[in-house]
């Protein structure tokens, strides 16, 4: 890629993003919108200066939440991608399991874990958990699960066993899919603790939008969503970064693909 078109693509998401903004703002002035129904950019920003010490302590907890929940994800994510993925019997019996569970909204099931564990960050974590682990274990599995069927055959004419096969060929093969599949996890997990907030926590950017929302606040919870954004970015431009330097290799173009579900 030229230089030219190597600084097209790092200006691109800012001029973009630029643009959104200020069209955005035009809307809001041409139309003359009212700030409850929706305040515009210049609005939301100065909301976000007057409470950056709220934004800021919330939007801790908020991280805190979600990467433990995450790091949960990853670890069973992990394990059970290995176990589903071991053969194809397995996979077939598990998958429509784990189709069903992942169908279930994760907002009905945060009054279960309320009831069992409290108000606080741990139903925030464990929501997290629970709608974050899904893309994990599937592209973990399927990465395993479609190893080339003439590529077993050959290890095993050479005296290879079933876990030499897992360990030289189905885990680095599926390392694409799971570096992959993080960048999705991660930005499911922001979802998931934001949902428990707004529905059972007494801190988190969830939790300030709604106290927001309940005051009739629509700029601080404009700010709030502006706030989850950037660390929503910020969390998955890190896991795109860490996918491209593990498995550069597996890409052709200078630009790693998503190969996640």
């Amino acid at each position: 890629m030229s230089g030219r078109g190597s600084r097209a693509v790092l200006l691109a998401p800012w001029l973009v993003t630029a643009g959104f903004f200020l069209l955005w703002e035009a809307a809001c002035r041409a139309l003359a919108l009212p700030i409850y129904f929706l305040p515009p950019p210049s609005v939301v920003f100065e909301a976000a200066w007057q409470f950056r010490g709220a934004l800021w302590r919330n939007g801790l907890v908020t991280l805190w939440t979600t990467l433990a929940g995450f790091g949960l994800a990853v670890g069973f994510g992990i394990l059970l991608g290995l176990f589903v993925g071991w053969s194809r019997a397995i996979y077939a019996g598990l998958y429509p399991v784990m189709i069903g569970f992942n169908s279930i909204p994760k907002v009905a099931v945060v009054p279960v874990l309320v009831l069992w564990f409290g108000i606080g960050e741990v139903p925030a974590i464990l929501t997290a958990f629970l709608i974050s682990f899904f893309p994990i274990v599937v592209n973990v599995a399927t990465g395993l699960a479609t190893t080339e069927p003439e590529v077993e055959d050959v290890l095993r004419a050479l005296g290879a066993r079933k876990l030499d096969i897992m360990l030289k060929v189905g885990i680095p093969r599926s390392l694409p899919y799971f570096f992959g599949s993080l960048k999705v996890a991660i930005t499911l997990a922001f979802v998931g603790a934001v949902v428990s907030e707004t529905v059972a926590a007494n801190a988190g950017l969830g939790h300030l939008m709604l106290t927001a929302q309940a005051n009739f606040q629509v700029p601080l919870v404009f700010a709030g969503l502006l706030a989850l954004a950037v660390l929503g970015i910020v969390m998955y431009a890190l896991f795109a970064l860490l996918e491209r330097r593990m498995t550069g290799w597996a890409f052709r173009s200078g630009q790693a693909g998503a190969v996640a579900v």
